[in-house]
């Protein structure tokens, strides 16, 4: 086997552990939490369904790639729970760890490729970075909406966090972000989401 084809499915085998990541959000139903893998699945299939939202035209292909890669580096750093302000501290230097280690797996112009699209998505300053944000933002709220706002009542989550985190999604969606506020009004009415005083 020639090396470049070797190196391919190393990575392919290590972005395997993807599977073994468990996030804080339960599926719909509440029966388990989800992996990093199932989340980005998710998000890229929402991306395509939903890119006629996108504030601008996108590339959905490069929006769906960023959706399948952005947790990978979760791989090493662990995922950290949108609402956990001490893991957030640390979470870029982790993270940019991790994507040194795992996407290094890959050819160089592989590597150069996948870390190019994670950082984009990170910075968050094109059309398609910021529509591949309001889906990491929208999957897992109508996920908790589905489950009657169970994990923000298990962590204790103000309404003004769930807002300060859908920011991201009006970047990439008006047309979401209004269909995000109904969800947070909601479960604000239902008691699922606390009012800061």
């Amino acid at each position: 086997m020639d090396e470049r084809l070797k190196k391919q499915l190393n990575f392919s085998l290590e972005i395997d552990k993807e599977k073994t990541i468990v996030r804080q959000t339960h599926i719909s139903g509440g029966s388990r939490k989800e992996n990093d893998a199932e989340h980005a699945w998710h998000m890229a299939i929402m991306a395509y369904l939903l890119r006629e939202y996108a504030n601008e035209e996108v590339d959905i292909t490069k929006v769906i790639l960023m959706c399948l890669i952005h947790d990978i580096v979760e791989i090493d750093a662990g995922d950290t729970y949108a609402y956990d302000e001490e893991g957030l501290k640390s979470q870029k230097l982790r993270e940019e760890r991790a994507k040194n280690r795992i996407f290094s797996l890959l050819p160089e112009d592989q590597k150069s490729e996948m870390i190019a699209l994670f950082d984009e998505f990170e910075d968050c300053q094109t059309p398609e970075a910021g529509f591949a944000h309001a889906m990491d933002n929208l999957q897992p709220l109508i996920l908790n909406n589905s489950n009657n706002g169970g994990d923000w009542k298990e962590h204790n989550v103000s309404a003004d966090a769930v807002y300060n985190r859908q920011k991201m999604t009006r970047l990439g969606s008006e047309k979401l972000f209004e269909v995000a506020n109904l969800i947070i009004k909601e479960n604000v009415r239902k008691g699922n989401l606390r009012q800061e005083k």
